[in-house]
């Protein structure tokens, strides 16, 4: 809400100048901030090459920088590995017992013919000395991040029955640039900031981007006309769909239905924000909110049946839930002065929150499930915009370095931390996109 606030300050204040040439997409650059001794040990053998020349990603890396970002595992250093094993046949499992390694993970790289490449890899397990994966992709050498991310995905759900979310993208705004040079950029990316892409470039502000559920589209808000106006853009194809444009007040905060027929807003063309329902296809509004409170941040829950929102029609900005046609809505937090920016786990148990006591704000994850029991899994003091992986392992949050913007992955534990930092600019507003079809 904190945010928040200043968003609708800028809407209402209407905009920034237009300004300056294009930004360049910058890769993020990535560094892990924590780590969780008791975490799983797991092995990651550089895999093996049959010949041609070096291949563009380390598969192995990807998986082990995977692991330890995840909170769960806890992979072997590189530089600790002293055998290179390739099949189950060459292992010598006492070597990996004396390492104190859980489980085992090996892998081979072979030429496929057509341009492609052939990625062979086994799961052990080192105790039981008993296989418990061994698949193959065949991909082209510049997808082996890809792969490398499936892989990873694959052990994750082998070993904590819960499905990986390493193979999927995270969406952002960049900023880069000062005062009237800076240019806005909608970034999507890999789920550990690699491989960005441009889906959208702005001389003024975009803000809120959100994820359709099949991962095809992002909503947004841009204020290119000179007022705000939520979009939806097509990510392979570029094209896009206007669905909010009131010329009086604000246009905001989109969010998807979890069938992707919905999107709720916040608009102020009635006098002050309220919650709107906008039916996709027929453009057709609904008004679920009525009070004189501003009421903004609308999130679904995972079953479609509920929205939850911040709202300081209490006094101060809190969380409520209401039925998503409408009607009456129930206030979900009081522990700490200041509530917002609510982001629901996949199975509606868990919801993420910037909590803010005095001058410090941090993400809290509210555990419905155990009595709304609060954790905190970041430290402040200005942190902003938390977003769930599909699978609620971990979290995207934004936050304050110095006079930056930074983004941070934690484990939905808030054990281990990894920063994501753009080489020049700001980076904020993240959100963490649905899974990829298999």
């Amino acid at each position: 809400m904190r945010r928040t606030f200043s968003r609708l300050v800028l809407l209402l204040a209407a905009l920034a100048a237009l300004v300056a040439g294009p930004a360049a997409a910058q890769s993020l650059n990535v560094e892990i901030v924590g780590g969780l001794k008791t975490a799983i040990p797991i092995a990651v053998v550089p895999f093996a090459q049959a010949g041609g020349a070096p291949l563009p990603t380390d598969v192995s890396d990807v998986i082990r920088a995977d692991f330890n970002r995840s909170g769960k595992f806890r992979s072997l250093e590189k530089n600790d590995i002293v055998e290179t094993p390739s099949q189950g046949s060459d292992i010598k499992f006492a070597t990996w017992r004396l390492l104190k390694q859980d489980y085992l993970t090996i892998g081979r790289i072979s030429d496929a013919g057509g341009g492609m490449l052939k990625v062979e890899y086994e799961l052990w397990d080192v105790n039981r000395q008993q296989s418990l994966l061994a698949q193959s992709f065949t991909a082209p050498a510049g997808d082996l991040r890809g792969v490398a991310h499936q892989i990873a995905d694959q052990i994750y759900e082998k070993i904590t029955g819960v499905r990986g979310a390493f193979w999927t993208r995270i969406a952002y705004i960049t900023a880069v640039g000062t005062g009237n040079n800076t240019t806005y950029s909608l970034i999507v990316a890999d789920s550990d900031g690699y491989n960005p892409q441009v889906v959208a470039r702005s001389r003024e502000s975009l803000l809120g981007p959100a994820w359709s559920p099949d991962g095809s589209k992002i909503a947004y808000v841009s204020f290119e006309s000179g007022n705000s106006q939520v979009y939806i853009q097509n990510i392979s194809t570029g094209s896009r769909s206007l669905i909010a444009s009131h010329p009086r007040g604000i246009n905001s905060a989109p969010s998807w239905s979890p069938d992707g027929s919905k999107l709720a807003v916040s608009l102020s063309y009635v006098g002050n924000p309220e919650i709107f329902v906008i039916d996709v296809a027929s453009r057709t509004e609904t008004r679920v909110t009525n009070n004189f409170a501003i009421d903004t941040e609308p999130t679904f829950t995972p079953d479609g049946q509920s929205i939850i929102f911040t709202s300081d029609r209490s006094g101060k900005p809190q969380l409520y839930q209401m039925p998503a046609s409408g009607g009456s809505a129930q206030r979900l937090t009081f522990q700490g002065g200041f509530n917002a920016s609510a982001s629901v786990s996949y199975d509606g148990k868990q919801i993420a929150m910037v909590q803010g006591n005095g001058n410090v704000y941090r993400i809290a994850i509210m555990d419905r499930s155990l009595g709304g029991q609060v954790r905190f899994v970041s430290p402040g003091n200005v942190d902003d915009s938390p977003s769930f992986a599909p699978n609620a392992s971990m979290l995207l949050y934004a936050a304050s370095q110095g006079t930056r913007g930074v983004l941070y992955a934690v484990s939905a534990d808030g054990l281990v931390r990894q920063r994501l930092v753009l080489s020049d600019g700001d980076v904020r507003e993240p959100s963490w996109g649905p899974y990829r079809q298999r």
